[in-house]
């Protein structure tokens, strides 16, 4: 049985704990209203440039663009690149567990069809985790959560696209945690090089445009402001995300540390209560035996 003094000592060491995992909660929570005020600031636009491309591409011979045209002509071990993005930091749940999942899951199903990935890695932690397998990492960007900006996604877009036009790769494809609401996120796997094709037949029929210039003449600066603008996206997802998963797993320590301080406190009373009715036996058996 463990003595009062061990007792005590763990209590205060979870009462520290507790201090720390409920100033962890209030940081997350204060960054977690700025992150999901840009998140949602973002997505509307997000969501008519994505509707805006889909339209003109629908309409255009794939040739025209080279981020259009999927790579027939590349050899077989041209990998696909895949782009993971995680947090730079942990005490965030299954956040970070969950994008290596599927980035691993990803990989899995490439290796299946007897074709070959390689990555790009937004994020410590999943750098940290793919740097000790035997993997090739084209890129990889850490600390970029700190303060990003979009300046940080069009570097990321930029690498992707020159990887896809050397054809050192034949497609691109994006993993991050999808911010869906405090308690729950969700993993994304999306294509994006080369861009998807809609038909005319998927797309609602809507008011025909003129344009001026001529839709040839907008892709080459359209496409790659929609890629920059999916990546940044992307990071702002998986920043709302992290910041939502942080809160609630920090959450859920403040309130088992209340319970453990709860039943160690409860033990610590009944070792002492214990030791006090053995010393009144041991006083109380030596006056009888006077």
């Amino acid at each position: 049985m463990p003595s009062l003094i061990d007792i005590r000592r763990r209590i205060r060491a979870v009462k520290s704990t507790q201090q720390i995992t409920k100033a962890m909660k209030m940081v997350a929570s204060s960054k977690l209203r700025r992150a999901q005020e840009r998140v949602l600031n973002a997505r509307p636009y997000a969501a008519e440039m994505s509707r805006l491309l889909h339209r003109l591409t629908s309409s255009v011979d794939p040739t025209t663009h080279p981020l259009l045209t999927t790579r027939t002509d590349l050899p077989i071990e041209c990998p696909t690149l895949l782009i993971v993005i995680t947090a730079d930091k942990g005490l965030c749940g299954s956040f970070n567990t969950n994008a290596i999942k599927a980035a691993r899951a990803f990989i899995e199903n490439v290796h299946r069809e007897s074709g070959h990935v390689a990555l790009g890695l937004v994020g410590r932690r999943g750098r940290d985790f793919f740097v000790r397998r035997d993997l090739s990492v084209r890129f990889d960007r850490i600390n970029l959560f700190a303060g990003f900006s979009y300046a940080d996604a069009q570097e990321i877009a930029g690498l992707a696209i020159d990887e896809f036009k050397s054809g050192t790769v034949r497609k691109v494809s994006l993993v991050y945690n999808e911010f869906t609401s405090i308690m729950q996120q969700r993993i994304v796997t999306v294509p994006i090089l080369p861009i998807p094709r809609t038909t005319n037949d998927d797309i609602t029929p809507s008011v025909d445009y003129l344009f001026e210039p001529p839709r040839d003449a907008i892709l080459p600066s359209l496409i790659p402001r929609y890629l920059e603008i999916q990546v940044y996206r992307a990071l702002l997802e998986s920043a709302a995300a992290e910041q939502a998963a942080r809160m609630t797993a920090m959450d859920s320590a403040t309130r088992n540390s209340a319970e453990m301080i709860e039943n160690l406190t409860l033990y610590m009373n009944k070792v002492r209560q214990a030791a006090i009715t053995r010393e009144i036996i041991e006083v109380v058996s030596g006056a009888e035996a006077l």
